[in-house]
């Protein structure tokens, strides 16, 4: 009866926390809409000429009504919720196209920057996971080594970026390598502190069943340091898909975060605005994804 009761209660504050979240979600765009309302063309005080250059530049534009309303083209605001709308359904009314080099549909960008995100992300925590497993099963070994972790941590991985672009001479493999810089020090450093913890009495039951090292590594030491592993992954997935936005626009290589670059450019603010939301929805989808994975893979006494 009181299991029954506390998954009730779970589900009646799932449905307050998701109706208290599209609340918010009303509001802010609310808030938005009548922020970056237009204002109305006020032709007095001005003359014909004025007005006949205004029309000439496109500053304004004929209504249906026969009045003139400022031209939404080129307003000088943040455009609002509805203009954004508009661009968005035009851009996923065709997600896949391609028209040349640089005009490539937002499914197309999306995947270029998921491939390069998980490319350089899934190679740093295999290299990270490894040495930082050596590293925690000798103390000697991590006391040398702990400053320089401490040192290369802070360091942005996008001041790694003229260094490997000199070095690989490849914006495609750059952008990825500066992902796996992003993504090695947390999980390395994590996995390291997460060994090292790791209790004695674990490591003696496996020497007195005189278990290999490999099975006392997957049976052993990956599980026991599990909970300090995931963590690290956790922070190294954040660092990571923070890193491949700014990669993508300083490189200019084809994905979301160079969408937002060419949008500017072109000084289109709708534009700018759909690829500032295609990133935070791309990297919910991603982060949803790993936590499941996580709590899938997380041990626990």
């Amino acid at each position: 009866m009181a299991e029954k009761i506390e998954v009730s209660e779970k589900k009646v504050n799932h449905f307050v926390s998701m109706f208290l979240s599209f609340l918010i979600l009303v509001f802010l765009i609310g808030l938005w809409y009548l922020t970056t309302l237009q204002k109305v063309f006020d032709s007095a005080g001005l003359t014909e000429d004025q007005i006949t250059v205004m029309e000439f530049n496109a500053d304004i534009i004929p209504a249906e009504d026969g009045a003139y309303e400022y031209n939404p083209a080129k307003t000088n605001g943040v455009p609002g919720p509805i203009a954004v709308l508009k661009y968005s359904i035009e851009q996923f009314s065709h997600p896949f196209h391609k028209k040349g080099t640089n005009d490539h549909g937002i499914g197309h960008l999306v995947i270029y920057t998921t491939k390069r995100f998980f490319t350089g992300f899934l190679i740093a925590s295999v290299v990270a996971i490894f040495v930082g497993v050596i590293i925690g099963l000798n103390t000697i070994i991590f006391q040398a080594l702990n400053p320089f972790f401490q040192i290369l941590k802070p360091i942005s991985p996008l001041a790694w970026m003229p260094l490997l672009l000199y070095t690989v001479k490849d914006p495609q493999t750059t952008a990825v390598l500066v992902v796996f810089m992003a993504a090695i020090w947390p999980t390395m450093a994590n996995t390291a502190f997460g060994v090292k913890s790791l209790k004695k009495e674990y490591l003696h039951i496996a020497s007195i069943l005189q278990l290999s090292w490999f099975t006392r590594l997957f049976k052993v030491v990956l599980p026991g340091a599990a909970p300090a592993i995931v963590a690290g992954l956790r922070i190294s997935f954040g660092a990571a898909l923070v890193a491949v936005v700014p990669a993508e626009m300083l490189l200019g290589e084809l994905g979301v975060g160079y969408l937002t670059w060419i949008e500017w450019n072109n000084l289109d603010l709708s534009g700018v605005l759909f690829a500032i939301g295609v990133i935070g929805l791309v990297g919910w989808s991603l982060d949803l994804l790993f936590n499941r994975v996580a709590n899938a893979l997380t041990y626990s006494e």
